[in-house]
């Protein structure tokens, strides 16, 4: 495997009276498309520089492959910056940015050409090698960056919001060349970004961030279905959120690796009693965040015909439809004015069912599997 492995302990760093990392620790496997995703001011960013080598902490290790390289200036680290703005030179071609180390390290003329060359097809630009940069798209410009990053050979590319400044399609497009360009050379990627759709995307496991902290580290499919904290599941796409207090908890069952999952009903002011599965164990009368994704909410004009003791099943009405092409989000209004997201997809024509208007009276239903207990309160 290439790469390196990147190993962070206790990092901390301050501008004044500006916290900007609080006491961070974080392990990123050699070859891993890693993600760094929060909100502006988070300390994502700062936290790149510091393994950049752009800036140095307060305190904390810092190393790559076991080696503490904090001692290091950015040359020697083996890591190299893709930029949010390009950084490349306006006045050379994009063959000239490519080979710009390359030339400062007198590497023999030959073998520049065929290193540059090299790195131009993985980048699919091997057709624009004599234009400069003000002939080219955001997309190409960026495409010229991570080249010009790669052709150091460095065993961590660090990509600091590198799709930002590009227009949502070109993004999407840009985000599947990357993945590719990862998987082709296989050496650690750490990526930064405010977009919880990229960092969904293209990581293997990725970091939330807020307020100087790592709130949670997992796979985009851990982050998602379970979110450790309020601000998690609320951050990573959109949701459902209430508070709660613990009604009722029964045992279900116990699975092979000893992990035991519970039924347990929640009272929640806004919604009634609410069934919910959790293998945390929880008990009567403490307090909770229960929250359910929109997408996992089943609308309809008709009340279920289903006997299952798991669903739950509450009325409401359509306060606002909202058509996107390939869903619609309906904000529902239940009985006691509160409003619950709930997201159709448009799978198949003929398999819509009745059409739902706004003021319509509707049923949502979703099973205890599909919602989950975020936090559970002191």
């Amino acid at each position: 495997m290439k790469g390196s492995d990147v190993v962070i302990g206790g990092v901390s760093k301050s501008f004044g009276d500006f916290e900007a990392l609080k006491d961070v620790s974080l392990e990123i496997k050699k070859g891993e498309f890693f993600s760094l995703l929060g909100p502006s001011g988070c300390g994502k960013t700062t936290l790149l520089r510091i393994i950049a080598g752009f800036e140095n902490p307060d305190k904390g290790t810092l190393t790559l492959d076991g080696d503490d390289v904090l001692s290091l200036p950015p040359n020697r680290r083996q890591t190299n910056t893709v930029f949010q703005n390009y950084a490349l030179f306006p006045h050379l071609s994009v063959f000239e940015n490519v080979a710009f180390s390359l030339k400062l390290r007198k590497t023999p003329s030959g073998k520049i050409k065929s290193t540059v060359e090299h790195y131009l097809k993985l980048v699919r630009l091997e057709g624009h090698a004599n234009k400069k940069p003000s002939q080219l798209s955001g997309g190409m410009k960026q495409r010229v960056a991570i080249a010009r990053a790669l052709i150091n050979e460095p065993r961590v590319l660090l990509l600091d919001e590198p799709l930002s400044a590009l227009d949502a399609k070109l993004r999407q497009h840009m985000l599947i060349e990357l993945d590719r360009i990862h998987d082709e050379i296989g050496i650690t990627f750490i990526y930064v970004t405010h977009d919880q759709q990229e960092a969904l995307s293209v990581s293997d496991r990725l970091a939330v961030m807020n307020q100087g902290d790592i709130l949670q580290i997992g796979t985009p499919y851990e982050i998602y279905e379970s979110p450790a904290t309020n601000f998690v599941a609320n951050f990573i796409g959109e949701t459902n959120l209430f508070d709660a207090t613990v009604n009722k908890v029964e045992k279900m069952l116990t699975h092979s690796d000893g992990e035991t999952e519970y039924m347990t009903e929640l009272e929640i002011p806004e919604l009634g009693i609410i069934k919910v599965t959790t293998v945390d164990e929880v008990n009567e009368g403490q307090k909770v965040s229960f929250t359910v994704r929109p997408e996992k909410i089943v609308i309809s004009k008709e009340k279920p015909a289903t006997k299952r003791d798991d669903i739950n099943l509450i009325q409401g009405i359509v306060d606002e439809p909202v058509y996107s092409g390939f869903q619609t989000k309906f904000y529902v209004e239940t009985a006691n004015k509160t409003i619950i997201r709930v997201i159709k997809q448009h799978a198949n024509y003929s398999d819509e069912g009745p059409y739902i208007r706004w003021k319509d009276s509707v049923y949502l239903s979703w099973s205890a599997l599909d919602g989950y207990i975020v936090e559970v309160k002191n």
